[in-house]
């Protein structure tokens, strides 16, 4: 599989060639499926906005994410590209999901993988199994909520919540596994918060009453959320911010990354990553440029536009310098999704850049330095992986 097929000569070959070889790190990502599934449970899962059966007039098949299943993962399981839906399913039904997820793993050429496990992790691979099938590290980032959700469902429950919480985090910032936290505060409370560090006080307060509160426990509180935040900057963890495209139950218009204006100010400047960020990419790459500890990504919109990914990589690089931009696939559970985010990523900067190069706005050398960039070289510095 050539990811440059039907568009060799719209790419110089000494870029082409690093792009086809550069070991990315994959800087958020979730686990592989663990489990086999129908095709129904298959369609649901390449749709980002819902879990739910697709409606009967219709196959998630028939979306650009479909079609670039069918061109670019086809061939990796031996049919023809574009082989049919039908085709196409009944040959990934032959394999076992870790004979599936090792043979598409292995085309994706990521040299790691940071995995949040923060969500579903009864039906995807752990990060450990996750590097066992791909024969690559992999890294873990703790989610801020969740641990927050653990510590109030435990047996102490509210009783001294924040010396606990503290000692949580200082656990992981010593961690070899864990290299970073994510807020997950775009779907729990929007960015329209008070983002202003929190009393004490105050976090044990709305601690007890979250823990006493009706029903399951789901952390929703803007306090106990700013709280999280604040106690991993201040710990020196990256804190990774899911931005922008998402699941149904996010409010899109509240999830604009210039709503976290407020806590860019007054939070400890460690590595604010901000994650995904379509249709706000544009605002993301202001907010890298103009704040030194912001970075972004546009990973899993990368894979949902498909074809049309070539534009959103093009939008952005327009205003972030490109030490500030990473690569990420955010895939999870088809492992189509991890090898995909890797195939339109290399394609999509091999087509931007190589206009570039074409049109005299830079060299081969100056668009090789950028695909390593923002391949692997800025997650390595951000993460401090290899210390």
């Amino acid at each position: 599989m050539d990811v440059f097929d039907g568009v060799a000569n719209e790419v110089p070959d000494e870029l082409a060639e690093r792009l086809r070889t550069v070991g990315l790190i994959d800087h958020h990502v979730h686990g592989a499926s663990a489990v086999r599934v129908g095709r129904a449970e298959f369609e649901a899962s390449i749709n980002e906005a819902s879990t739910a059966p697709v409606p009967e007039f219709m196959t998630q098949f028939d979306s650009p994410l479909g079609l670039s299943i069918r061109r670019w993962c086809a061939p990796v399981l031996g049919l023809p590209a574009h082989a049919s839906a039908d085709e196409y399913f009944a040959r990934r039904s032959e394999f076992a999901p870790a004979e599936l997820s090792s043979t598409l793993l292995a085309h994706a050429g990521v040299e790691r993988w940071i995995v949040d496990t923060g969500f579903g992790t009864e039906l995807i691979t752990t990060p450990e199994q996750l590097a066992a099938l791909s024969g690559r590290p992999a890294s873990t980032i703790l989610r801020l909520e969740r641990l927050a959700e653990e510590l109030l469902e435990s047996h102490s429950g509210a009783d001294d919540f924040v010396d606990r919480f503290r000692s949580a985090l200082d656990a992981a910032a010593q961690s070899t596994d864990i290299v970073g936290t994510k807020t997950i505060a775009a779907y729990r409370t929007g960015f329209d918060i008070d983002w202003a560090r929190p009393g004490d006080d105050d976090v044990a307060a709305r601690a007890r009453a979250a823990a006493d509160g009706p029903g399951p426990l789901r952390l929703q509180d803007p306090v106990l959320v700013a709280f999280g935040v604040h106690e991993a900057a201040e710990r020196g963890l990256p804190v990774q911010v899911h931005v922008g495209f998402g699941d149904r139950d996010l409010d899109l218009h509240r999830t604009d990354p210039l709503l976290l204006l407020p806590l860019l100010r007054c939070m400890a400047p460690v590595p604010v990553l901000l994650l995904h960020c379509y249709p706000f990419h544009r605002q993301a790459g202001y907010l890298a440029q103009a704040f030194d500890h912001v970075h972004f990504d546009v990973g899993l919109a990368v894979n949902h536009l498909g074809t049309r990914s070539v534009g959103l990589v093009a939008e952005a690089l327009e205003t972030a310098p490109f030490a500030k931009q990473l690569y990420s696939s955010d895939a999870y559970g088809p492992p189509e999704l991890h090898l995909l985010g890797s195939v339109l990523w290399r394609r999509a900067m091999g087509l931007v850049l190589g206009g570039w190069v074409r049109a005299g706005d830079c060299t081969e050398i100056d668009a090789i330095r950028i695909v390593e960039l923002i391949g692997a070289q800025n997650a390595a510095r951000v993460y401090g992986l290899g210390r």
